[in-house]
């Protein structure tokens, strides 16, 4: 579960901006999380609820905006919608796609006390 160690990451990188501040606490984690990040995302909710506790953020607000998948065909240059990472070109089949968004995974902003 490689989701607890992702968690922990985000909770050490605010915690040391908090600190580099000299905050007492995080008030509001922004997390953006694309839907082809690799990422299960009731797994690092639960990871995150255990990574907080007892920590800078166990009383923070933790935002999450999830960002759906969009890639372009390198074949024929259609831009579609894509669900998962090997999702073919609706309009020819290819699978030569590259990913435009959706594998996003970071720490958007940070308040803190």
């Amino acid at each position: 579960m490689h989701e607890m160690s992702i968690a922990q990451s985000i909770v050490e990188l605010a915690e040391e901006q908090a600190r580099s501040r000299h905050s007492e606490a995080v008030e509001e984690l922004e997390l953006e999380i694309g839907r082809l990040a690799g990422v299960e995302l009731h797994t690092l909710d639960f990871a995150l609820e255990s990574a907080v506790k007892g920590s800078m953020l166990e009383h923070a607000s933790i935002v999450r905006h999830i960002i759906d998948g969009e890639g372009t065909c390198t074949d024929c240059g259609q831009f579609f919608p894509m669900e998962a990472l090997f999702t073919p070109c609706p309009a020819c089949g290819s699978y030569c796609v590259k990913i435009i968004k959706g594998k996003e995974l970071r720490v958007k902003s940070i308040v803190i006390k």
